[in-house]
């Protein structure tokens, strides 16, 4: 017996379209329990999905905290979630970095490499030319700790496969406007 579909979400259907976009948003919370949850549960439950999620306190004074939310979908699906973001009481401002301004967006990834002999040299190579630094090795394997835009660690990973590839751990996107003005 076959199971019952489960209907697409509004997200999915979003995502085959043509124009399905990615965009960074910018939240600008107050640092208090629950506020996490809320903004997480906002995309959950119409059923957006958030591909880089990360947080953390950017003014102590004020108890503010800034997530970065990388997302994607059509226009009109990123519009109406920050709509739905800006309207949560916690949440101070949303800021669309991919359409209001320009941004700098960085990740940082760890990469963990097995390989002898000639993928070892190989696993080397490469990191040299991505600018990735040894952080851990042993004789059979390295961890790099690597930096920049996501593009960039995307394409370090997709080499380190057919050398060795282990795993791979993600921080998740950080961006910030660039010039002198805040957010």
């Amino acid at each position: 017996m076959n199971a019952p579909a489960t209907p697409p979400s509004p997200y999915s259907s979003a995502i085959g379209k043509s124009n399905a976009e990615s965009h960074t948003l910018s939240v600008l919370v107050d640092n208090e329990p629950g506020v996490l949850a809320r903004v997480v549960g906002l995309f959950s439950g119409r059923g957006f999905n958030i591909e880089s999620l990360t947080v953390a306190e950017v003014t102590h004074e004020t108890h503010l905290s800034r997530i970065t939310i990388a997302t994607s979908g059509t226009p009109e699906v990123v519009e109406q979630v920050r709509h739905q973001l800006e309207r949560l009481v916690p949440v101070h401002s949303v800021t669309d970095l991919t359409l209001t301004v320009r941004a700098i967006e960085r990740e940082l990834a760890m990469v963990k490499v097995r390989g002898k002999g000639e993928n070892r040299v190989e696993a080397l190579r490469l990191a040299e030319a991505f600018r990735a630094k040894v952080i851990d090795a042993t004789i059979e394997s390295f961890i790099f700790e690597l930096t920049g835009a996501p593009r960039k660690i995307d394409d370090f990973v997709e080499l380190m496969r057919p050398v060795g590839l282990v795993e791979v751990s993600r921080t998740g996107i950080a961006a910030i406007s660039r010039g002198p003005e805040p957010i």
